[in-house]
């Protein structure tokens, strides 16, 4: 036959009742919590203890990227003024090369044309060069022939110094200012003058532009008769005697 355990079962019920009633009590105390954590509109979600630190998170990472925005908008912003001084600089610079290059070229093209100007008042002129070359001609026969040469040939008249010597010499003996008294010529009235025994209305038909209008004139009397001749013989290297 079992023992008589009462006591024991009294024991034992005692602690289960306590078990239960600490159980009671924990349910009880974690739905205060919960409770006391609901927001008075009862529509929105409990906000834990661990979603405060995520929200300050999510907030400081928009203030750090917006941070990070505005520093690189600033060097965006410093690096194109950069890049818009440099362009101007260099703008500038080949403004001012492109300015020397042309006052350099206006100089250059000025100093040219003083001197271009001064060797042209250097240099003789055609009068100057041909009145050097009538200085040059000896005032004597040999002058006179050889400056009626080039009066000739400018004028496309024939002739030689052999052939205008030999008829001065025949003519005149070398005299410009030999005149005849005697011939036909003087007995009418208009006697024969100078190197090559001229008569007035011969010079005055046969005068070559160029020269003294005075029958006297060595140059002028040469190249008168030579044209009268080339006119009349072809040539004054033609002419062996009285013409």
């Amino acid at each position: 036959m079992p023992k008589n355990n009462s006591s024991g079962d009294s024991r034992l019920k005692l602690t289960r009742t306590h078990k239960y009633s600490i159980a009671g009590v924990a349910t009880l105390s974690a739905a205060a919590l919960a409770f006391t954590l609901i927001p008075s509109g009862g529509s929105e979600a409990p906000v834990t203890e661990a979603a405060a630190p995520a929200a300050f998170q999510k907030q400081q990472k928009l203030q750090d990227v917006s941070t990070d925005v505005t520093g690189q908008r600033a060097v965006a912003e410093q690096k194109a003024k950069a890049a818009a001084d440099r362009l101007k600089a260099q703008k500038d610079q080949r403004a001012a090369e492109a300015k020397q290059a042309v006052d350099r070229t206006r100089t250059e093209r000025a100093a040219e044309a003083k001197a271009d100007a001064e060797q042209s008042r250097q240099q003789p002129t055609s009068a100057s060069r041909a009145a050097a070359r009538t200085v040059s001609y000896a005032n004597n026969l040999d002058g006179w022939i050889r400056e009626s040469l080039d009066v000739m040939k400018k004028n496309d008249i024939p002739g030689s110094y052999n052939g205008l010597y030999r008829n001065i010499i025949r003519e005149s003996s070398g005299n410009p200012r030999a005149i005849n008294l005697w011939d036909i010529n003087a007995r009418n009235g208009i006697p024969s003058k100078g190197l090559l025994q001229v008569i007035p209305p011969t010079f005055s038909t046969y005068h070559v532009s160029g020269t003294p209008f005075d029958i006297y004139h060595p140059v002028s009397n040469i190249t008168a008769a030579a044209n009268y001749a080339a006119d009349r013989y072809g040539s004054i290297d033609n002419v062996f005697g009285a013409y």
